[in-house]
C-alpha cells in the first residue's frame, strides 16, 4: 500500500500557474501509474492526467495543452504543473497510485487533496 500527500495548492488568478506534489512513500514508487484527479463543488470527481510507470501520459481534453503531469521516482514523487488557468479549474485536486491504467475507475490509493482556487 502507498501512502500519498498533496502539496501546492493555492489561490492564484485567471491565466496564472500553480505546481502541485504528491510525496509517495510505503512501496515501491516506480511501479505505480500516478494520476492526478480534481472534485469541484457539487460535482463528480473527475480524472484530469496520468502518468504510467513507463512514463506515458495522458489528459483530459479540459487540461490538455495547458497541464503537464510528470513524475520523480527517486524523490517518489509525482508532479502537476499547471498554467493558463482557468475558474473552471477551481476544485480540490487528489494524487491517485495504482497498478493498471484504467483511470476512469475508482481503485488505487488516494491522498487527501489539495485546493485548488482560481478567482477571474
Amino acid at each position: 500500500q502507498v501512502q500519498l500527500v498533496e502539496s501546492g495548492g493555492g489561490l492564484v488568478q485567471a491565466g496564472g500557474s500553480l505546481r502541485l506534489s504528491c510525496a509517495a512513500s510505503g512501496s515501491t514508487f516506480s511501479l505505480y501509474n500516478m494520476g492526478w484527479y480534481r472534485q469541484a463543488p457539487g460535482k463528480q470527481r473527475e480524472w484530469v492526467a496520468g502518468i504510467s510507470s513507463g512514463r506515458t501520459t495522458t489528459y483530459a481534453e479540459s487540461v490538455k495543452g495547458r497541464f503537464t503531469i510528470s513524475r520523480d521516482n527517486v524523490k517518489t514523487r509525482a508532479y502537476l504543473q499547471m498554467n493558463r488557468l482557468k475558474p473552471e479549474d477551481t476544485a480540490v485536486y487528489y494524487c491517485n497510485a495504482r497498478t493498471d491504467a484504467r483511470w476512469g475507475s475508482n481503485l488505487g490509493s488516494w491522498g487527501q487533496g489539495t485546493q485548488v482556487t482560481v478567482s477571474s
